[in-house]
C-alpha cells in the first residue's frame, strides 16, 4: 500500500504546483495542498504499519523472511 500512498501524495504535489503556477482559483490550490498534507502522515502511518506487520508475521511464521 505504501507505493499507492506515495503515488497519491506525488500526484497532489504535481497538481498543487501546476494549479499554483497556472493561476487556478484559490479553492483548487487549497484542495491540492490539503491532499498533499493529508498524504504525508497517511504514508508514514502505512510505512509503520507495514514494518510492524512484517515483524509480527516473522514472529508467528518462522519460515517467513523479509528482504530488508
Amino acid at each position: 500500500m505504501v507505493p499507492f500512498a506515495l503515488t497519491g501524495a506525488a500526484a497532489f504535489a504535481v497538481a498543487l504546483l501546476s494549479t499554483w503556477l497556472g493561476g487556478a482559483p484559490d479553492s483548487i490550490v487549497q484542495i491540492c495542498l490539503a491532499g498533499l498534507l493529508w498524504g504525508i502522515p497517511g504514508t508514514l502511518t502505512m510505512v509503520v504499519h507495514d514494518r510492524n506487520r512484517k515483524r509480527r508475521r516473522a514472529l508467528t511464521h518462522p519460515e517467513f523472511h523479509t528482504t530488508d
